[in-house]
């Protein structure tokens, strides 16, 4: 039991350092002040790595893999980077949230700061989820594997979106809307009736993407590892980076445009290595090399155009 009140009393710890310190006050983020923040939340899931390997030396949790304790580190790295290479999707679709319901920069990171409040709660119950299926249902592997491997097709053949609906569809229609921000409020009066705000409206729409894009990532984590507190200690450390990534991105998002190519390879391994695992051990050091390569290659001819295009 004490890893898991180590990781949520750390996590807690790095919210309230994020909420009160980094952000006190609803102000836009620069660049300077972003990069800061990315590398400070990407040191501190550097640094619980050390504290899974103290973990599963000193037998600490249940290790229902068995699992050495330098294997314990690579496969909580191996998932950290899946997650964050998968989130660069999510990058684009929160850009396009906050553009379609005109938020401001200096709520921006109010909603996201939110969003993962609501992630840290519904990621876990997804993954327990995900961990009972692969235990009690025969070759449920495979069929994330297919799962995954159907979504990367499909992120293919996905076109940018030109606009976003302005009215509210689907459950959004359930509520009464305003499309005003009433001064950064959730909920505001409106001619003696009770409205949701704009703000709200971002927010819901965040909690639910996040959903969607955690169906493809928590399936991928499970090819590297099924133990429970690896799992889920990488994908919130993740996503805990995911904020201040996105407003170091934010304006670069649009230049990466080979990255989906990148993401694409690194969904088909990760669907393979899933529906082999009964027949195949993939080492975790190529899994990881595998990614690293995948990421840079499609970085790198990003740049390339982005310089070919100015010249």
């Amino acid at each position: 039991m004490t890893p898991w009140i180590v990781l949520i009393s750390y996590l807690l710890a790095l919210l309230l350092i994020d909420f009160f310190i980094l952000h006190k006050k609803n102000r836009v983020t620069s660049v300077k002040r972003a990069v800061f923040e990315t590398i400070f939340f990407i040191t501190n899931a550097l640094i619980f790595s050390g504290l899974i390997y103290w973990f599963y030396d000193n037998n600490l949790t249940e290790n229902l893999n068995n699992l050495q304790p330098t294997e314990a580190v690579i496969k909580y790295l191996t998932g950290y980077i899946i997650e964050l290479s998968l989130s660069v999707d999510n990058l684009f679709v929160i850009a396009i949230i906050f553009t379609s319901f005109k938020i401001p920069s200096q709520y921006q990171h109010k909603l996201l700061f939110l969003g993962i409040l609501g992630a840290i709660i519904f990621r876990a119950i997804l993954i327990s989820v995900g961990l009972i299926l692969l235990d009690k249902i025969h070759g449920m592997s495979i069929i994330f594997g297919l799962f995954l491997l159907f979504t990367a097709l499909k992120m293919l053949k996905k076109e940018p979106e030109q606009e976003v609906e302005k009215e509210p569809k689907g459950i959004m229609k359930l509520f009464r809307f305003s499309k005003e921000l009433h001064g950064g409020k959730y909920i505001a009066k409106v001619n003696g009736r009770t409205v949701f705000t704009a703000l709200f409206g971002a927010l819901i729409t965040i909690e639910f993407t996040d959903l969607l894009f955690a169906l493809d990532s928590i399936p991928a984590i499970f090819a590297v590892t099924t133990d429970p507190f690896i799992v889920y200690s990488s994908n919130i450390f993740a996503i805990m980076g995911l904020r201040s990534l996105y407003f170091f991105l934010s304006n670069m998002l649009d230049k990466f445009t080979y990255l989906k190519y990148s993401i694409f390879a690194i969904l088909v391994f990760v669907s393979i290595k899933l529906m082999t695992a009964g027949l195949l051990k993939i080492p975790e050091w190529f899994s990881l090399l595998f990614i690293g390569v995948s990421l840079s290659i499609g970085i790198y001819i990003s740049t390339l155009k982005v310089k070919s295009e100015k010249n």
